[in-house]
């Protein structure tokens, strides 16, 4: 995958557009297999906040929207840091009706697979 900042800002449109659709193979298509990712709402779906591995992250994704009847993801703007591979998305994050900010940070690694991922969400809007 290419790492510019252009293509980082089209990926993070896609990104957005993949989780609107509800297309978890489409978000997980970008992880190496032995990625990290973080979330307060692993814990609450899965039982722990911190899964390794593609296979878990895509489990608790297809978990977690199973209990969400309604999700919208609404992009705010993007940032790229080509010196740390990172993507920061900042959006909002509509879910049955519930609008609050949230931030995911994605590392990537020199081949261009996410390696790490860490949600954060923000107070109610």
């Amino acid at each position: 995958m290419e790492m510019s900042r252009d293509a980082m800002m089209r990926f993070a449109a896609a990104w957005i557009a993949n989780w609107n659709r509800r297309d978890v193979e489409a978000v997980l298509g970008h992880f190496a297999d032995d990625a990290t990712f973080v979330s307060p709402v692993a814990r609450d779906v899965v039982g722990e906040a911190v899964l390794t591995g593609k296979e878990g992250i895509g489990a608790y994704w297809r978990a977690a929207l199973d209990r969400i009847p309604s999700l919208r993801f609404t992009l705010d703007h993007a940032t790229w840091d080509d010196a740390r591979r990172e993507l920061t998305v900042i959006y909002v994050a509509e879910r049955d009706g519930r609008r609050r900010r949230a931030c995911e940070i994605m590392t990537f690694d020199a081949a261009g697979r996410q390696v790490r991922g860490e949600a954060f969400y923000g107070a109610d809007l």
